[in-house]
């Protein structure tokens, strides 16, 4: 095992967001939710600048709702409005959350030999587009060092084999566990165990080269053309213990022919799989997914 560390580099200045705070909640669908939830945010001195909402059924099944609000003195008041919220939160039975926009959340990425997926991350990161903080690139192979080094943005190689992944993952955990908030497996061509997952209960995001539930597993771009599919397409996911099984975050497709051989589908899938990747990224950093069951709610 190999790290080097240097200093991370800044992305491009975004506005201030060191007021304003996001809320998402779920709970069984009745009347007065929004009500509720808006009056006392306006009780509290909190101005909404954006929400979202969406009902299963409006006959009694799940509500979802995210607010986006800014808040004189976030880092004084918004401990009481917390704890304040929980008598409105017990009254619907909600389970919420509350985030502070202005605390980037940590990314560890990691990643193989193919590097399309790490370089949209790295260059939206750089952009300012991401609003995150790249903690880490995490790799089973050397290849990358050159490339996220010259990012300044710390590298650690961790070899992986058959005999030695229980090893390399409890070195993985060494380097994640407190540096970051979440992993994102940016065409990592190893699996995930159910140890390393509870560590990050929905806090793990993959990259799946097909267009699932079709073509689980390996070589779904082999899969694909052996089927003669007409359309291709990647799809980002939560990881969980069911492989490729866990919730949906986005998808996208594009159409091929008969004329596309494997490669072709390959060299295609990889735009497809890098946007498809990003979008999913940023979305949970900016706290706009919520998980009900195994499907997920995203307010984009």
């Amino acid at each position: 095992m190999s790290t080097s560390h240097h200093p991370t580099q800044q992305p491009s200045t975004r506005p201030d967001k060191s007021g304003r705070a996001r809320m998402l909640i779920s709970c069984p669908d009745r009347n007065g939710i929004v009500a509720a939830v808006s009056q006392f945010l306006y009780e509290h001195g909190a101005n909404i600048v954006q929400s979202d909402q969406y009902t299963l059924n409006p006959g009694g099944g799940m509500f979802f709702i995210r607010f986006e609000f800014d808040l004189n003195d976030l880092e004084r008041e918004l401990p009481v409005l917390q704890e304040d919220f929980t008598r409105v939160a017990d009254r619907f039975e909600m389970k919420w959350h509350t985030f502070r926009a202005s605390r980037k959340k940590r990314l560890a990425i990691f990643v193989s030999k193919e590097d399309h997926c790490l370089l949209e991350l790295l260059w939206q990161w750089q952009a300012g587009d991401l609003d995150a903080d790249i903690a880490m690139v995490v790799s089973n192979h050397p290849d990358m060092r050159g490339l996220v080094e010259s990012f300044g943005i710390p590298f650690h190689h961790i070899p992986v084999t058959p005999d030695t992944k229980a090893e390399a993952e409890k070195h993985q955990l060494e380097a994640v566990t407190g540096k970051a908030d979440i992993i994102v497996l940016a065409r990592y061509m190893q699996i995930i165990s159910p140890k390393f997952i509870e560590q990050f209960p929905n806090r793990i995001i993959n990259i799946h080269h097909s267009f699932l539930p079709a073509f689980v597993g390996g070589k779904p771009y082999a899969q694909a053309y052996q089927r003669g599919v007409k359309i291709i397409g990647a799809t980002a996911h939560y990881v969980t213990e069911e492989l490729d099984g866990g919730p949906i975050i986005e998808q996208d497709v594009q159409r091929v022919s008969h004329r596309d051989d494997v490669d072709n589908l390959k060299r295609i899938g990889r735009t497809i799989e890098r946007v498809v990747l990003a979008r999913a990224v940023k979305w949970h950093v900016e706290d706009r997914i919520l998980v009900h069951q195994n499907k997920t709610v995203v307010f984009n």
